[in-house]
């Protein structure tokens, strides 16, 4: 059976031969953390966008859409905090001469802890059986006890070094935990340093005269500095909602594990702007709805859960992460925040001008306060990915690889196969696909046996395939392919569309 290690390795290797993802640049040696999305990758990405987009916009009244420019106002992020205050802390091992970051390091040291607690209770549960109560274990065995004071000794440690800029602490805590660098296996560190995660460039036509101006780290920004002109054109009314889909850039320290962390990325952001006062009520409502949006992607809930911050932001009064179990364990998925006025409020300070909302009703203005949701669009394919591949040893003694991915993402939704590419049999499965590719998205395909395009289309996701034969001459009918079941039925031509309308719309 493969590790995690293993089988995170073979999904990137599925990725980049199936046509999902590519390394960016790659003849030239590529360029690191950075990825380019292949034909069927793209398709699976823009279909995670418009079912996140048709269940935030089409389906709510009260929220719509922006797209705003990637490049701002360079005062935009010293009203946001993002110049001053968007660092990472950085540490490097003087004999690997890797470089990490401190708080990187000081949590995969603690989820080492959580791991052996994690080990006890499933031990018990076994023990035990049915009559197991996990919550009065955790808070009665004196290992996961002490355990867990461990854990919330060296966050209260940690979190507050970071608050009062103490890089000297940070530095002796991850001395003190005997932490080691993975490649050397040394405890040969540097000093912290704090490292903003901006990208910088210049606009201008002549150098010297340029402006210093910043690719955006996220794109909430956008939406605020429009509240205004959302909120007027579109005729808005508190509680509402701005959702964006766009891309953000951040120079992280190390970026790694594939599309996990990477310097170019994609967000699908909405803010939701409410009254004063009502913003933890939303905060509450936004995080079931949000979990409910994941696990109606067919995923388990089991794979998902909740982790609510133990250090708000500056701008926050809750905040939770919405985390799932990739191969490499549970890793932040979505971010929830509810950001009270900080950021309307701090751009009406730069700016000097008037981000309140004017209630009629009660004649008088305010700045709403604010619930985020933060989605990461690569990682959320990096999930769907993830938990859709599987290797499947056949009844014949053969195996497969499939990815069991939702039709409603699935790039491709029908294959055409014709079974020979003669006796008019692809004359036929022309008119078929002539038919269909005005409803669906769909490949074509007429090379190799059917057996190894069959297992073409399993290996990128394709819920259906339609194979025409020479029965298919004689009475107008097509063997249809279930992709998880492997089972195949006639079905007439004509009734094809209706009865693939029904089939991917499950």
């Amino acid at each position: 059976m493969a590790t995690n290690e293993d089988l995170f390795k073979k999904i990137i290797s599925h990725s980049k031969e199936y046509g999902f993802v590519f390394p960016s640049s790659e003849i030239y040696d590529g360029l690191s953390a950075v990825y380019d999305y292949g034909p069927f990758g793209v398709e699976l990405k823009n279909n995670i966008k418009t079912y996140w987009w048709k269940s935030m916009v089409q389906y709510h009244e009260n929220i719509v859409g922006l797209d705003s420019a990637i490049f701002m106002h360079p005062t935009i992020w010293k009203a946001s905090g993002h110049v001053d205050a968007f660092n990472d802390p950085m540490i490097d091992n003087k004999d690997s001469k890797k470089r990490y970051r401190a708080d990187v390091l000081v949590e995969d040291h603690t989820q080492k802890i959580e791991d052996k607690i994690r080990k006890e209770v499933d031990k018990a549960r076994q023990r035990f059986g049915e009559t197991f109560n996990e919550q009065m274990y955790r808070t009665t065995n004196p290992r996961v006890m002490e355990n867990l004071a461990k854990i919330e000794t060296i966050k209260t440690r940690f979190y507050s070094s970071l608050e009062k800029n103490d890089l000297a602490d940070v530095r002796a805590l991850i001395e003190e935990l005997a932490i080691v660098c993975p490649v050397s296996g040394t405890k040969n560190w540097t000093e912290v340093r704090q490292f903003n995660l901006m990208f910088s460039t210049q606009m201008g036509s002549v150098n010297e005269d340029a402006n210093e101006i910043f690719l955006r780290p996220e794109t909430a920004q956008g939406i605020f500095v429009n509240f205004l002109n959302v909120q007027k054109s579109a005729r808005m009314k508190i509680p509402f909602g701005i959702a964006q889909i766009g891309k953000a850039f951040r120079n992280e320290i190390v970026a790694r594990q594939f599309l996990f962390r990477m310097r170019e990325f994609e967000q699908m952001e909405m803010q939701y702007f409410v009254k004063p006062g009502e913003e933890l009520e939303w905060f509450a409502y936004w995080k079931k709805e949000r979990m409910r949006w994941h696990t109606s992607l067919g995923i388990p809930a089991e794979k998902y859960r909740f982790h609510d911050h133990d250090k708000l932001a500056h701008y926050a009064n809750a905040a939770t992460d919405i985390e799932f179990e990739f191969p490499i364990g549970f890793k932040e998925l979505e971010g929830i925040h509810s950001r009270t006025d900080f950021d309307l409020g701090a751009h009406q300070k730069f700016s000097g001008r008037k981000l309140q909302y004017f209630d009629q009703e009660k004649n008088e203005g305010y700045v709403p306060y604010v619930v985020e949701t933060s989605l990461g669009l690569d990682r959320t394919f990096l999930a769907v990915l993830s938990h859709a591949y599987r290797e499947e040893k056949l009844e014949d003694g053969t195996e497969r690889v499939v990815l069991s991915l939702p039709a409603i993402l699935a790039p491709v939704k029908v294959a055409i196969l014709p079974l020979m590419k003669k006796d008019g049999l692809p004359e036929k499965a022309r008119e078929i696909m002539d038919v269909l590719k005005y409803r669906f998205r769909c490949y074509y395909e007429e090379k190799d046996t059917i057996g190894r395009r069959y297992r073409r289309m399993d290996a990128i996701g394709t819920p259906y395939c339609i194979t025409i034969d020479h029965q298919t001459l004689q009475d107008n009918t097509v063997t249809l392919r279930d992709r998880d079941t492997m089972l195949q039925e006639r079905i007439p031509v004509n009734e094809i569309p209706v009865i693939m309308d029904t089939k991917l719309s499950l």
